[in-house]
This record gives C-alpha cells, sequence and structure tokens, in this order.
C-alpha cells in the first residue's frame, strides 16, 4: 500500500459516554487504531471534537450548556482535559500530539492560512501527529465553521489528504433515515455528493455533537471539490483505518478514490476563504475563455464593474446571466480597469499593445459548482 495522507475527524458522539462525558476507554481505542496507520508509515492529521463534552461535567453542570458562555468556559476546561488524553495515550506507542485550535479568521487571513499550512507541514515531516479543534472559548458563532464536519474537509484539502475520514457512530450512510425505515439500505460506495444525498441527510440526534449526517455530506461535498476522498462511517478497532484504506472499512466512500489533483492551497483560499471586494461581469467570449481555454481575464471581455478594489482583492465574476462563475485576485486596480475600459469605448486602437491582465489564470479559480460539472 502506497504512503497515504490522512485527515480522521471524530464527533463528539464517539468520544463520549452516554452521560456526555469523555470516554479514555474509545480515546483509548482510537489512539490505538491512529497510532497503527501512523506506525505503519502513513501521515495522519486528527480533527477531535468533544472539548465541550469532556469540560462541562468538571465545571459542575448536569448537563452539556446551551448558552454561548456556558459552551466556551466548558471548551476551555475540556480541551485540556482532551490533549492530556492524547499525550498520555499516544505516548504508550512513543508518538508526540501536537495542539493547534483554529478559527474561521485563520481562514479568512491569507498570511494566516499559509502559517496554519507552513505549521502542519512541518509536524508532519518531524513526525508528530497533529490535533486540531475549532477554538470555542474564542470563535463568535457568526464566525465558526459550524461544526468539526467542515473544519475537517477544508483542513484536509488545505494539507492535500488523500483521504478524509469522518467517524460517526452510524456506519455510513442510508438511502433513508434506518432509525426510522428497517428497509433503508446502506450505501456503499459513490463517486460524488448529488443534491438529493444532500436532502436526504438528517440533522443531528445527539445531545454532546453539533453535526448531523447533513453536516458529514455537505463537508464530503467540499472535499470532494478540492481532490480529497471521503470516507464516513463508524470503528474503534486496532484494524479501522487499515480496513478503510484497503477499502474494507465499516461505512460510506465517496469519491474516485484515484489519484485526484488537489487544488492548490492558494486557489483553495480564494475560492473558499477570501473576503469579496467587487464584481466583475462579462461577456460570452471571456466566459469561455476563463472555463473552457484556461486563459486569463482581460478588459475588452468585462462589460461591467461592481464596486471598487485595489490589486490583489479578490474579485466575484459573473456571466452575461448574473450567474457566479468564479473569483480571482485582482492584478490591477479598478480605476485602471476603468481607464483601459474607457479606452475601449473611445474606440482607440487597444490591438497594437498586449491587453493587460485583470486576472491572471493562475489566481483565477472556477467556482466550485463549475468545477464539479467537469
Amino acid at each position: 500500500m502506497s504512503r497515504q495522507r490522512l485527515v480522521v475527524k471524530i464527533g463528539s458522539s464517539s468520544l463520549t459516554t452516554k452521560h456526555g462525558a469523555l470516554s479514555m476507554e474509545k480515546v483509548t481505542e482510537f489512539v490505538k487504531a491512529i497510532a497503527q496507520i501512523k506506525l505503519a508509515g502513513h501521515e495522519v492529521i486528527v480533527i477531535s471534537s468533544g472539548a465541550v463534552a469532556a469540560g462541562f461535567k468538571a465545571l459542575g453542570y448536569p448537563n452539556r450548556p446551551v448558552t454561548i458562555a456556558g459552551k466556551q468556559a466548558a471548551a476551555a476546561v475540556g480541551q485540556a482535559m482532551l490533549m492530556q488524553a492524547y499525550i498520555e495515550q499516544f505516548g504508550v506507542h512513543q508518538l508526540t500530539p501536537a495542539q493547534l485550535l483554529l478559527t474561521r479568521q485563520d481562514f479568512s487571513d491569507e498570511t494566516r492560512y499559509g502559517n496554519a499550512y507552513s505549521t502542519l507541514t512541518e509536524l508532519l515531516k518531524r513526525g508528530a501527529i497533529p490535533i486540531i479543534n475549532e477554538n470555542d472559548s474564542t470563535s463568535i458563532e457568526e464566525l465558526t465553521f459550524g461544526d468539526n464536519d467542515m473544519l475537517s474537509a477544508l483542513v484536509s484539502g488545505l494539507i492535500h489528504a488523500n483521504t478524509l475520514c469522518i467517524m460517526t457512530d452510524v456506519n455510513g450512510l442510508y438511502d433513508d433515515n434506518p432509525h426510522t425505515n428497517s428497509q433503508a439500505k446502506k450505501i456503499h460506495y459513490l463517486p460524488y455528493v448529488t443534491e438529493e444525498l444532500l436532502a436526504l441527510a438528517g440533522e443531528s440526534t445527539s445531545k454532546v455533537g453539533t453535526g448531523g449526517m447533513k453536516s458529514k455530506v455537505s463537508a464530503a461535498q467540499t472535499a470532494l471539490s478540492l481532490g480529497v476522498n471521503v470516507f464516513i462511517g463508524k470503528g474503534v478497532q486496532q484494524e479501522t483505518f487499515i480496513d478503510i484504506l484497503e477499502g474494507k472499512g465499516d461505512g460510506t466512500y465517496i469519491g474516485s478514490f484515484q489519484h485526484e489533483t488537489v487544488m492548490p492551497t492558494t486557489k483553495q483560499w480564494i475560492a473558499l476563504h477570501s473576503s469579496i471586494s467587487a464584481r466583475l461581469i462579462i461577456d460570452k467570449g471571456a466566459e469561455q475563455a476563463l472555463l473552457h481555454r484556461g486563459k486569463s481575464l482581460l478588459p475588452v471581455g468585462i462589460t461591467t464593474v461592481e464596486g471598487k478594489f485595489t490589486t490583489g482583492d479578490v474579485v466575484e465574476v459573473l456571466n452575461e446571466n448574473g450567474t457566479l462563475i468564479g473569483k480571482g485576485k485582482a492584478n490591477m486596480t479598478s480605476d485602471e480597469l476603468t481607464h483601459y475600459r474607457n479606452q475601449q469605448a473611445a474606440k482607440q486602437d487597444t490591438t497594437k499593445h498586449k491587453q493587460p491582465v485583470v486576472i491572471h489564470r493562475n489566481e483565477w479559480v472556477p467556482h466550485i459548482k463549475e468545477t464539479m460539472k467537469r
């Protein structure tokens, strides 16, 4: 088996007791399985939920808190407890875990995004096992990932993983809700995520977690768009991740499971995390050049400019029907673009000189839905 890079996402319900406390037994079993795949020569990044579930009992809450302050306080206590458990258990296997707490701001800021990539790359190079969670103690609701399912998808793309394993307490996806329909059939393999599957997937029924199957399917869709294959399922045996890599996992495989072209990190940032400064509406010729001929965007193809931007800002590009077709980094300011467009409107001869590039093809990213069509 060739060396692979895995991102393993472990949900709260997979790490806690039925009463919501951290289960050392479950942590130990997952660590054994992760250690085995690591010692087999593969690279592993862990996205671990469980901080709030682990911490609320220690603060005297009888149940998982529902207020933001209560959740953040429980996370502050529980994150330390969770990492201590990982340190102790990985130490048994002479492996070193490393903690990273990320927020949406770490992804939306291009410099911090690049720093996260560099840190993770160096940790893997040094043989460590990064353990990532959202920084629940400081994140505000409007700027969270929503759940660790989406965080795991974004990290798997960032670090150019081969496979994202989303571990849960359900053994994969079904064609109906298995809790209400005993005739529901398990789906063993899907080449891609359909809108019908997204509509079918349900919300969370766990009291200790935030993401249901819908969030897992949505995360899978994002991971696939970044060139990462996905497994959704369960298992805490020592051979769990070896089995998953060999196609014998207890769950659903999504993707081609062949060598995928992973979207470059810089383009991932443009596509998923950047702030939009303005909009450009382009004609049909420019649309064809961008989407099908690998060309850069030139002033001549732009019909309308909505908003102001400067060099390096990210702008959205829409076609004549107003449909978003992609995003890109501006190679000039909006004032410079206006100048060139005025020259064209005045019918000055611009064909004698090479036209300036508004968005270079290396800094252009088709809309994810457009990417998935091809």
